[in-house]
């Protein structure tokens, strides 16, 4: 798998979210567009760039993820 974002890894909480995609069967830009969250947040989310806290609890309600922050 090729990561071109180097500098920012993506976090466990990112796994987490890519992990819940997966299993519905979502990229992130449906996902995004199905629920009206900025591709943007939902990269800062994956990668802990910005905590977006707002977001971060929607996306957690929406693919059952217990989040711990």
């Amino acid at each position: 798998m090729l990561d071109n974002n180097k500098k920012h890894p993506v976090t466990p909480f990112g796994w987490t979210i890519k992990q819940k995609l997966v299993e519905r069967q979502l990229d992130q830009k449906t996902f995004c567009e199905t629920y009206q969250i900025p591709p943007a947040r939902l990269s800062n989310l994956i990668h802990g760039t910005r905590k977006a806290k707002r977001h971060r609890k929607i996306v957690s309600q929406l693919l059952g993820i217990q989040d711990e922050s």
